[in-house]
């Protein structure tokens, strides 16, 4: 894949700094600080309301921030036009809304031509390119809402690569998808990576976190831990980010949630 947009040279990173954002008067982020270099493959884990959905949303400016800042590639944000895709969670998403998947796809250009403009024999190229990538091509003409959840998926994610990002935000992208779809979404990320593409992921998937992921943001209003699954995953962190929902079977720490079947057998 090559990537149109220049990356400045320094520094290729994403700072968040003492951020705190409010909803209805609630403290839904608070201080929360760290930085992300370039390239980095970032798996953002944390309880229901924790606040993951929110960090994204703040990081493509869709939500105010009572304090702090966010910058990238060393400006502030917003600065950078089309420079972060955001695929958010699939039930916020309208899928009775008349569009096919190609318009979905393409609505992924418009920071190129415009909501008034045209597309160009290159946006169409993109465009076609990125359904060929994740399997969709024969897709190209049906409604949105026909779509199985993994379709649907695929198709938010061809529409956040036909942007051509420097980063990308995918929000609970594996809820609801067959293995099929997770196995391509996971082996995508990885050539996003080779191409030098910054990757954020919500997951409430604790074993994918630490088995493929580089990082691991771990976040319960505020930063818990951030660093190698390694560093991140210990029974302290996991502890203070996940609370009552935390349970010891045979000697592991799993989470009650997301980790283990219905007679308590840790899940491999």
């Amino acid at each position: 894949m090559k990537k149109q947009q220049a990356i400045p040279e320094n520094p290729a990173r994403m700072e968040i700094r003492h951020i705190t954002v409010l909803y209805d008067g609630e403290v839904i982020l608070q201080d929360v600080d760290f930085i992300i270099p370039h390239g980095a493959q970032v798996a953002v884990v944390g309880p229901n309301g924790a606040g993951k959905s929110t960090l994204f949303k703040a990081m493509v400016g869709l939500i105010p921030l009572q304090e702090g800042e966010i910058h990238i590639h060393g400006e502030p944000l917003g600065r950078h036009t089309n420079c972060v895709a955001y695929i958010p969670q699939r039930e916020e998403v309208d899928w009775r809304y008349p569009i096919t998947v190609e318009e979905v796809v393409m609505m992924g250009r418009y920071g190129k031509f415009g909501w008034l403009g045209r597309p160009t024999k290159r946006d169409r190229a993109v465009v076609r390119r990125c359904m060929t990538q994740l399997g969709i091509t024969d897709l190209a003409n049906r409604s949105i809402g026909e779509l199985s959840g993994g379709q649907q998926q695929r198709v938010f994610l061809a529409r956040a690569l036909a942007q051509e990002p420097h980063i990308l935000l995918m929000d609970e992208p594996f809820t609801g998808v067959d293995s099929t779809t997770q196995e391509t979404i996971l082996r995508l990320l990885d050539a996003l990576q080779e191409e030098g593409v910054t990757t954020l992921v919500s997951t409430h998937d604790l074993k994918m976190a630490a088995e493929r992921f580089d990082q691991t943001l771990l976040l319960n209003r505020k930063l818990i831990a951030f660093g190698t699954p390694a560093e991140v995953f210990t029974q302290e962190h996991i502890g203070k980010a996940f609370g009552d929902q935390l349970l010891k079977i045979n000697g592991a720490v799993v989470v009650d949630q997301c980790c283990h079947g219905e007679d308590g057998e840790v899940l491999e």
